[in-house]
C-alpha cells in the first residue's frame, strides 16, 4: 500500500511539471512590433527656418530642431492626430500650428512659412507741465520691459516694439500722475499721444526744539516713516524736517551724555505743518562705589576678592577679575536705581579665601 501511494505522488509531479513547461514554453513566442510612422515638413525661407524648434502634441509629444534647410521630422509614430507648430525668435508662422493624422502611413509636407518680425512701432507721449514731466522716469511692461527718461519737455519714445500689448507708468519724486498709468497695444502702426499730466505733491514740516540749549545744542534728530531723515539741532537747540508728505512718523533725539524725554515722539503730518514736537534733555549722571576694608590680621594675605549682589545677604559674584592689593576698589559698573550689597575675602599665597567679610550696602540714586 505504501509503495503504490509513492508512485502515485512521482506521477503527479511529473504531470505538474509537464504542464509547467507548456506554460512556459508559450511565453517565449515571438510577437512583432506595432508599425511606427513619420510626420515631416519644410520651414522656408531657410533663414527663418534653420534652427526652428518644431514641437508636436497630441497622441505623443515631442520636440526637433529644423536642420539648416529647414526641414524637420519625427518619426516612431503610432496612429493618431498631432498638432505641429514652430517657433524661432524674430520670426512669425503662417500657419501658426497644423493638425495632422497619422493613419497607416508617413505623413509629409507638414510646411511652414516663417515671416521675421519688423520691430519697427514705437509708443510715444508727453508729460505735462514740463516742470513735472522734464526728467520723469517712465516704465514699460507688458509685451516687453523698459525705462526711458523724459526730455526737457516732458516728451518720452519707447521705440523698436513688436505688436502687443503694453503699460505706460511714470513717476517723479514729488509730482502725482493722472492718469496713473496707461495701456497701449501695437498693432502694426505707431501708438502716439500716451500723454499724462504731473500734479506737485504739497509738502510740510515737522519742527520742534529740545530744551536745555546744553543738550539740545548739536543733537542729533532722526525721523522715520514714510520718509526717513536726520538732521541736527542749531545752536539753540531748533530742528526742523522739510518736504514731508501726509503720513505718520516718528521723530527721536540723540546726543551723547544727555537722555531725553519722551524719548521719541510719533507725529502724523495731514494737510499741515506740525509744530512744537519738543524734547527736554536731562544729563545722563554715571555713579560709582568706592569701597574700602581693613587689612586682614592674618600674615599670609596676599590679596582681596570683591563680590557684589542685589540681592540682602546672598547670591554675591565675584566682580574682580584677580585679587586686589590695595585696600580699596572703585566698582564704576552700577547702574542708576539699583541697590547693591557688598563683600570681601581675604586670600593667601596658594588662593585660598576667607569667609565673607560683613556686607556692605550702596544704594545708586
Amino acid at each position: 500500500m505504501g509503495r503504490s501511494l509513492l508512485i502515485a505522488a512521482l506521477l503527479g509531479v511529473a504531470a505538474f511539471s509537464w504542464g509547467c513547461a507548456g506554460f512556459v514554453s508559450g511565453q517565449n513566442q515571438s510577437t512583432q512590433p506595432p508599425p511606427s510612422y513619420t510626420i515631416s515638413g519644410t520651414i522656408s525661407p531657410s533663414a527663418g527656418g534653420s534652427g526652428a524648434t518644431v514641437t508636436l502634441s497630441g497622441a505623443g509629444s515631442a520636440t526637433s530642431t529644423a536642420n539648416s534647410s529647414g526641414a524637420y521630422s519625427f518619426t516612431g509614430l503610432a496612429n493618431g492626430t498631432y498638432t505641429v507648430t514652430p517657433s524661432h525668435s524674430g520670426y512669425t508662422f503662417s500657419p501658426a500650428s497644423q493638425n495632422t493624422t497619422v493613419n497607416g502611413a508617413d505623413v509629409t509636407g507638414v510646411n511652414f512659412t516663417a515671416t521675421a518680425q519688423t520691430n519697427t512701432h514705437s509708443i510715444s507721449g508727453t508729460i505735462t507741465p514740463t516742470a513735472g514731466g522734464s526728467g520723469a522716469t517712465v516704465t514699460l511692461s507688458g509685451a516687453a520691459t523698459a525705462t526711458t527718461t523724459a526730455n526737457s519737455s516732458g516728451a518720452y519714445t519707447f521705440s523698436s516694439l513688436s505688436n502687443g500689448t503694453y503699460a505706460v507708468t511714470p513717476s517723479k519724486s514729488g509730482y502725482t500722475f493722472s492718469p496713473t498709468s496707461q495701456n497701449a497695444t501695437v498693432n502694426g502702426a505707431n501708438v502716439t499721444g500716451i500723454n499724462f499730466t504731473a500734479t506737485a505733491q504739497a509738502t510740510y514740516s515737522i519742527s520742534g526744539t529740545i530744551t536745555p540749549t546744553a543738550g539740545g545744542s548739536g543733537a542729533s534728530v532722526a525721523l522715520t516713516g514714510p520718509a526717513a531723515a536726520n538732521t541736527t539741532t542749531n545752536s539753540s537747540g531748533n530742528y526742523t524736517f522739510t518736504g514731508l508728505a501726509n503720513g505718520t512718523y516718528t521723530v527721536t533725539p540723540s546726543n551723547s551724555g544727555y537722555t531725553f524725554t519722551p524719548a521719541n515722539q510719533s507725529v502724523t503730518v495731514s494737510g499741515a505743518n506740525q509744530t512744537g514736537v519738543n524734547f527736554t534733555a536731562t544729563v545722563t549722571q554715571s555713579h560709582t562705589v568706592a569701597l574700602s576694608w581693613i587689612a586682614s590680621t592674618t600674615t599670609t594675605v596676599t590679596g582681596y576678592n570683591v563680590y557684589r549682589s542685589t540681592t540682602n545677604g546672598s547670591g554675591y559674584v565675584k566682580i574682580t577679575s584677580s585679587p586686589v592689593t590695595l585696600l580699596a576698589y572703585t566698582d564704576s559698573t552700577v547702574a542708576n536705581g539699583i541697590t547693591y550689597y557688598y563683600v570681601t575675602t581675604a586670600v593667601d599665597s596658594i588662593g585660598l579665601e576667607s569667609s565673607f567679610s560683613n556686607q556692605a550696602t550702596a544704594v545708586i540714586p
